[in-house]
């Protein structure tokens, strides 16, 4: 499986750089964008709220233009701070006191720009600060500032909360996409088992016979090989393969096993994981008929009812209920694994005894609905 997910990465590889950096270009584009925007509106902001409070001379435009400027370089000097010493990945115990004591420097660091540019073009002068003046603008600027990383911190908390969703989601495909691929090379090897062992049977005994399950089995082998590429099949292409399969058991089996299969017009088209109706026939006939000495008969049927496949293989038999639990030779276990992989919880499957001659396996699965 590492294997397989290795080459998967592999290939992303080649195409992931480049995004990452298409990516970057963007983000830092977004960043700008937001950072001259916001402080800005700052800017703005106040100038109007103080110019209806009192008169707003222009070298008090000229200041607030200084600390607009102040603003963005700071915080984005600021924010180098926070990639290069990684901040965004300590806990909150740690992080919280750099939060703190980095927001009341750079407000005090803008602050102080502010005052010197605007003390050293003439804008305002000394004698025009009292001593609430400076205390009153640090705090402010350090509560600008705090409020700055908290949408900071949030945004990339965001992205990468979303990241590694995606990257969840990602890993959680491709492992389901391996364990598909490896039911279904499980089914395989077994039900190819029992084909040969019926043609073997009967190459020495009816050679026209023989001749006959080879057509079928090449059929079947046609099948087999085609749907290893899929993860599902129409209703009508197993049933077709379910029959070339039965037709050779009853060679072999010769007048032990009955068959009936029943299917619905409506139903014939929908699509159901390969191989299952196949590998659930060949457990009845396994573990069910092949013990009783006078044989049995197998029966399916299918019916589409409220957006659902309902189908029915009941064969002759009797399974032992510790042994239903326990043993993946009935196909429980793969059968809901499979289903649970495609279809999730809307997909049900249950192997029980009907009466005391007959087993019965009931499939409920969605139309058209996947899991993936």
């Amino acid at each position: 499986m590492k294997a397989e997910l290795k080459n998967q990465n592999k290939y992303n590889s080649h195409i992931q750089p480049a995004a990452r950096k298409m990516n970057s270009i963007n983000r830092n584009k977004v960043y700008w964008i937001s950072q001259i925007t916001g402080w800005t509106v700052f800017v703005l902001l106040n100038i109007i709220v103080i110019s209806f409070i009192e008169e707003m001379s222009w070298q008090r435009v000229v200041i607030w233009i200084y600390l607009g400027f102040a603003g963005i370089s700071f915080t984005h000097i600021l924010r180098g701070i926070i990639k290069n010493r990684n901040w965004l990945n300590l806990p909150l115990k740690k992080l919280i006191p750099r939060v703190l004591l980095s927001s009341f420097i750079t407000g005090t660091l803008i602050y102080s720009f502010a005052f010197m540019a605007g003390y050293l073009s003439g804008a305002t002068s000394y004698e025009e600060y009292t001593a609430i003046k400076p205390v009153a603008g640090i705090i402010n600027l350090t509560s600008v500032t705090l409020f700055w990383m908290l949408i900071y911190f949030s945004i990339n908390y965001f992205e990468s909360y979303k990241k590694k969703e995606i990257e969840s989601l990602i890993w959680e495909a491709a492992v389901k996409d391996y364990e598909l691929k490896t039911l279904r090379s499980q089914l395989n090897p077994h039900f190819m088992f029992n084909a040969m062992n019926s043609i073997r049977a009967l190459i020495e005994e009816d050679p026209e016979s023989a001749k006959s399950a080879l057509t079928k089995l090449s059929n079947i082998l046609r099948y087999s090989l085609q749907m290893e590429r899929m993860e599902k099949v129409s209703l009508e292409d197993e049933i077709e393969t379910v029959k070339n399969y039965l037709d050779l058991e009853s060679i072999r089996f010769e007048e032990r096993l009955k068959y009936k299969i029943s299917v619905e017009n409506g139903s014939s088209k929908v699509e159901i994981p390969p191989m299952m109706i196949q590998t659930l026939v060949e457990n009845g006939i396994k573990h069910g008929i092949s013990k009783i000495p006078k044989g049995g008969a197998i029966s399916i049927t299918t019916r589409v009812d409220n957006s659902k496949l309902y189908l029915e293989i009941r064969n002759s038999g009797k399974v032992n209920e510790n042994d239903l639990k326990n043993s993946n030779g009935f196909g429980v276990n793969n059968t809901k694994h499979r289903l649970n992989l495609l279809f999730g919880e809307e997909a049900k499957f249950s192997l029980q005894n009907e009466d005391e001659k007959n087993v019965l396996a009931k499939l409920e699965i969605p139309l058209g609905g996947t899991n993936q």
